[in-house]
């Protein structure tokens, strides 16, 4: 039976950094990928493929163009799904290359196959081919990652009745679509496919959407996707849903309503990917979703037996995932008490994007702290002004008494990017006199946090 000092299990963004931080401290270290390539879920059905898929879509519809052109640009005028799919497959393979490059270079041992536990140290794999081994480890990292959760009252087909995982192997465009579940990957698909031109239906159970995000945001966002002509059926239950004869999809609300769309695409949380791991015999438990849960140090019931990424739940980002990969390394082979940040920037790429660092409005009413508001709109910049954007909002937070940057929060053109000079200034309890003094490149978006520290000073003043 073939040792190691850890063992892996799944070779996303969490996988990949734990394998590799355990390398770089001189120890030997294994991955075990259950499909025939590394990536985990970000690399094929997740981040890496729905963000191709989005810029994909900006591009050919000419998205970025069209405040200046008008809404009737676009750079091809017949978009496929063959067109939007050509650009994802080279991109994944191209991520595919650089994570096995990094994992050869690092000595990491890649090994394909199925993955159970046999008992809290030994690991049972087998192969596509029918082949199996057991493996060994002191150490053991279970970053599995999530699958989507299926409703049992949906007839899914995967082809017109789909989760969001098969999204990507669609055949042709639909020209209506009901997006159920109005969550951060519901919301990114609905408003990519109605960039196409798409008729969309969004459904949710509850009165909001997106209801982490600060609500001046939101608001900002729902504008955008109304004057779209997306519609939104918010607080309705799913009655049932059926095909009908001409190939379209009827979904019947509980409120009487029915949508007919060419797809239905269900969007209703994600469960853990750790059904087939025999985890009692690790003796992990797991909640009804099959997730696990963890301690700061990232340590589950059992000591030597650690779990990361989102199949221990909030904030299920490739960005912390591979973090938390990182710091469950350290802390198994070198005792690191280093725990992660609380200023990591969560973002959601929606047309147009949304990123936000720090506490919202809401939060610092609840919590009782003094704050003063700043707004700027991207169009008031010199660069929103060059690129034609019309839209778009970035909100700062300051402490009223010290002036600390509390949170950041922006939806518009570049959003993921712009939100990183907030986290730097919260991380680094930056106040509203740096922005006030501070110079930014002219024209850029940057500008926008001048124009909302100012904002702020005006009233900071009075």
């Amino acid at each position: 039976m073939e040792s190691f000092d850890l063992l892996v299990i799944g070779s996303g963004p969490g996988g990949q950094r734990a394998a590799i931080q355990a390398a770089k401290l001189g120890k030997r270290a294994a991955v075990i990928e259950r499909r025939e390539i590394v990536g985990g879920v970000t690399a094929h059905t997740g981040t890496i493929p729905s963000k191709s898929l989005r810029e994909a879509v900006l591009y050919l519809c000419g998205w970025r163009e069209k405040g200046i052109y008008g809404r009737s640009h676009r750079v091809k005028s017949d978009i496929t799904a063959q067109d939007l799919f050509q650009r994802l497959g080279i991109t994944v393979q191209h991520e595919i290359e650089i994570i096995e490059h990094q994992l050869q270079r690092n000595g990491v041992r890649v090994i394909h196959g199925m993955a159970k536990f046999l008992d809290p140290h030994t690991v049972h794999v087998t192969s596509i081919t029918g082949q199996s081994a057991d493996y060994r480890a002191d150490k053991i990292v279970i970053a599995t990652g999530t699958v989507p959760h299926r409703p049992d009252n949906i007839p899914f087909d995967d082809e017109t009745i789909i989760d969001s995982d098969g999204l990507l192997q669609i055949k042709a465009i639909p020209r209506s679509m009901t997006v159920i579940g109005a969550g951060v990957i519901g919301v990114e698909y609905a408003t990519i496919f109605s960039a196409l031109d798409a008729k969309i239906t969004l459904v949710d159970n509850r009165n909001t959407i997106l209801d982490f995000v600060d609500s001046d945001i939101v608001d900002e966002f729902r504008h955008d996707l109304l004057s779209r002509g997306i519609q939104m059926r918010l607080g309705e239950d799913i009655e049932r849903v059926e095909k009908a004869g001409d190939g379209s999809v009827l979904t019947w609300l509980k409120s009487g309503k029915k949508i007919r769309s060419d797809l239905l695409m269900v969007a209703a949380g994600r469960t853990g990917a750790t059904g087939g791991l025999d985890l009692d015999k690790a003796g992990v438990p797991v909640d009804a979703r099959g997730r696990l849960t963890v301690q700061p140090s990232y340590q589950t019931e059992v000591p030597h037996i650690y779990a990361v990424g989102d199949v221990i739940g909030f904030p299920a980002l490739a960005s912390t995932s591979a973090e938390q990969g990182r710091l469950a390394a350290c802390h198994a082979f070198g005792g690191s008490s280093e725990t992660a940040t609380d200023y990591f920037p969560v973002g959601i790429y929606a047309v147009p994007e949304i990123s936000i660092v720090g506490k919202t409005e809401q939060q610092l009413r609840k919590e009782g702290i003094a704050y003063e508001t700043g707004v700027a709109r991207l169009r008031e910049t010199a660069r929103g002004q060059i690129q034609g954007v019309q839209d778009g909002l970035l909100k700062l937070l300051f402490g009223l008494k010290d002036h600390r940057l509390l949170g950041a929060h922006i939806v518009g053109e570049g959003a993921t990017e712009l939100i990183h000079i907030g986290q730097a200034v919260i991380a680094h309890n930056g106040t509203l006199e740096y922005f006030v003094g501070a110079v930014f490149n002219y024209p850029t978006f940057a500008e926008a946090y001048k124009i909302a520290a100012l904002d702020a000073w005006n009233r900071v003043r009075v």
